[in-house]
């Protein structure tokens, strides 16, 4: 319980000091104009109030991903909350602020744009198909797992195929509409809901003295495997996850002014890694050990283990509204994972967005291949999405990095998780069976020579950036505002 409890208090503290320190560092310019106003189109460039970005900022972000991913992550043990906290803190929240704030420096643009433009135009396709491809499996993944958390609520009364296609359809809604439209109005009650799940579960863990293990030297991680590189994959939300990246350029689009980026930002960041500790505690503490966890996430999975630890702690009825609560939080991501790759898409093309055909004809096909995609094994989705969703998290911290060296900022506070996630994810798929299936060993020392050519090769492109003056905020050639 100490451990739980001390973790969410450094987080909350972080905010307010690493956080504020981010801030400083980069450097906030409260007089500057955002997209919000400078490219106002009342369909993605819509100011809104910071309180309304916040909290759809944190539905976008959260996903499923904070939630079963924690409580997978549950298996190793207490070390998964030095993860959540540590990387939350000096990894996610910084990549989700750096994301966006140099976004709003650059008219909105998406992270393939600003790959472009920090890192080289090949970057910038390579950065596209990559976002690209994680938002198709975000988008699908975020079909599947709140449609069975449904249809398992209903007792199987409704068929998963009905709910299924009334999910895709609202996604179309909320894809095609102006942000405003059904984002900005429905997600204030979504966001009640959130708040229900989360604040009853981790309340009455704290009120029942539920059983939660303490990290110690003894009590490291129970199932004895390496934890390295796999934990920092299997809990990507919750401590540093690549498809916030997708997303913060939808806020920074509706953002009215840059002093409400660490708000919304970082300070959401944090919010997502309480909700992740909290799954994390529940998952370890209710269900007799590592042994019982193991035995239910074979038989139920992870929707299993939100359904009991919900009925446990809260009741039925609060149970039940703390399930609807989790399934907000998958729902409120797909729609604007499909969003994204809309608006990614369109900014790749130079399509405008102004007309609802142009947007109905870059959506479309999105959905088809989203629809098929559901028919495949979703443990097999997760493994693509985990190694898709950090790669490109190591993407955006190296945009961050270069950026701020351009800058003459410090910019150590972007390179040193981006060097350590891209050992992670290199060490993963050179190890994992869906990539080259080597051994462990091998794979670390592979990923060890790797990182470092990186870095070698990011120095030396970023001593020539600074050389040449790149412009740091709005001229981005390969990105033209349409209207």
């Amino acid at each position: 319980m100490y451990t739980f409890l001390a973790g969410i208090a450094l987080l909350i503290i972080g905010y307010f000091t690493y956080g504020k320190f981010v801030e400083k560092v980069f450097g906030v310019n409260e007089g500057r104009s955002t997209p919000a106003y400078t490219h106002k189109d009342d369909v993605d460039y819509v100011p809104m109030s910071t309180a309304k970005n916040s909290l759809i900022q944190l539905l976008n972000i959260a996903g499923v991903g904070p939630i079963f991913g924690p409580i997978m992550g549950a298996l190793y043990g207490p070390v998964a909350f030095l993860w959540i906290v540590l990387g939350a803190i000096f990894a996610g929240a910084v990549h989700d602020y750096l994301t966006g704030m140099i976004s709003i420096r650059n008219r909105g643009a998406h992270l393939p744009e600003l790959a472009g433009k920090f890192l080289g135009k090949f970057m910038k396709h390579v950065v596209n198909a990559f976002a690209i491809l994680l938002l198709l499996l975000v988008g699908t993944v975020f079909v599947t797992a709140p449609a069975g958390l449904l249809h398992n609520l209903m007792d199987g009364k409704v068929t998963m195929g009905l709910i299924i296609g009334a999910i895709f359809i609202y996604y179309i809604l909320a894809t095609l509409l102006p942000v405003d439209k059904i984002i900005g109005r429905f997600y204030p009650i979504f966001g009640a809901l959130l708040l229900i799940s989360a604040i009853g579960v981790g309340a009455m863990l704290v009120f029942t003295g539920a059983p939660i293990p303490e990290l110690s030297l003894t009590n490291f991680h129970p199932g004895g495997a390496a934890i390295f590189p796999l934990l920092f994959l299997t809990i990507s939300c919750g401590a540093l996850s690549g498809f916030h990246a997708t997303q913060t350029p939808i806020i920074s689009r509706t953002t009215q002014n840059e002093k409400n980026g660490r708000k919304i930002f970082y300070g959401m960041m944090i919010a997502e890694g309480v909700i992740a500790m909290i799954w994390a505690a529940a998952a370890m503490s209710l269900f007799d050990g590592y042994n019982g966890l193991n035995d239910m996430l074979a038989n139920g999975g992870p929707a299993a283990i939100v359904s009991e630890a919900s009925t446990l702690m809260l009741g039925a009825i609060g149970g039940t509204l703390a399930v609807l609560g989790v399934i907000v939080l998958p729902i409120t991501s797909g729609d604007t994972a499909f969003r994204s790759a809309r608006m990614i898409i369109a900014d790749y093309f130079n399509f405008s967005q102004k007309k609802i055909a142009s947007r109905l004809w870059i959506a479309i096909p999105l959905f088809v291949i989203s629809f098929a995609l559901t028919k495949v094994d979703f443990t097999l989705l997760w493994r693509y999405f985990s190694w898709a969703n950090q790669s490109t998290a190591v993407i955006a911290l190296w945009v961050g990095a270069m950026y701020l060296f351009i800058a003459k900022k410090n910019y150590w506070i972007a390179i040193i998780p981006g060097m350590f996630m891209t050992m992670a994810t290199t060490s993963y798929i050179l190890n994992a069976p869906i990539g080259f299936g080597q051994s462990l060993t091998v794979s670390n020392i592979g990923a060890a020579i790797v990182t470092i050519v990186i870095t070698a090769l990011f120095f030396n492109a970023a001593k020539k950036a600074r050389a040449n003056n790149i412009q740091l905020d709005e001229d981005i050639s390969n990105y033209n505002k349409v209207a």
